[in-house]
């Protein structure tokens, strides 16, 4: 029970940033609010300090699977997983931008088949960060809480893009289904396990899925981001996870 209990409460914040995230109205405008800037740096320390360094953990299981089934040629590519993730996001997210009066980012919203597709994409993206919040588990409270507090401030940074692309859509259907995403993804990981290097490379696509979902939030010229808070996230949070 207690294990139970150690991934649903995060599970349940994770839930609740994205059903209430919209209320905190300090977050909206130009230039870039100090704490969306400071969310994103602390995603981005959490990514390389923490699941990278698991990614190359990860390589010998994929290895061994690899060699195991004739594909020696993937051992070495546990990164080109991180790759593939960053990618797709890019791809999702120039997709939303152009299809928004001709690219030029000026319309209402999207039209309705780009938010089902970009929506479904941030669906398995948010599957595959509850499904994780079991493999933090396996290592300690400390680790479950660390990812907690670099998940919840991405998801306030994923939001604030998805609003600005989706408007009503994303705050009349998109929101409840990223929270039932993460739900079902939780509960995957509690009824079944999958093996290490099929994890680990879950865990190199969530990584570089990450990566550029907040770089694509703080580096257009329009936003005004506010390097300073970014730089403060990045190096506080960075410490506190070298230090502990």
């Amino acid at each position: 029970m207690e294990k139970f209990l150690l991934t649903l409460l995060p599970l349940l914040g994770l839930m609740i940033v994205h059903l209430f995230g919209h209320k905190l109205k300090f977050l909206e405008g130009v230039p870039r609010s100090l704490w969306l800037s400071g969310a994103g740096g602390v995603s981005v320390a959490y990514v390389f300090l923490h699941l990278f360094p698991e990614l190359q953990e990860g390589q010998e299981h994929l290895q061994e699977a690899a060699e195991s089934r004739g594909l020696s040629f993937l051992k070495h590519h546990m990164y080109l997983m991180a790759l593939v993730g960053l990618v797709i996001f890019y791809g999702m997210e120039r997709l939303a931008i152009k299809s928004r009066d001709g690219g030029k980012g000026t319309s209402d919203d999207t039209p309705p088949s780009v938010f089902w597709i970009h929506i479904g994409s941030f669906a398995v993206y948010n599957a595959l960060v509850g499904y994780l919040l079991h493999k933090r588990e396996e290592q300690n409270v400390e680790e479950v809480l660390f990812y907690f507090v670099a998940m919840a401030l991405h998801f306030l940074v994923n939001d604030f893009g998805l609003r600005e692309h989706h408007k009503k859509r994303y705050q009349h259907v998109g929101r409840w289904i990223l929270a039932l995403a993460l739900s079902i993804g939780w509960g995957i990981g509690l009824a079944m396990e999958i093996s290490e290097a099929a994890t680990a490379l879950l865990l190199a696509f969530l990584a570089g899925g990450v990566v550029l979902n907040v770089l694509k939030e703080e580096l257009p010229e329009e936003r005004k981001s506010r390097f300073s808070a970014f730089l403060v996230g990045t190096g506080l949070y960075a410490v506190l996870l070298l230090l502990l």
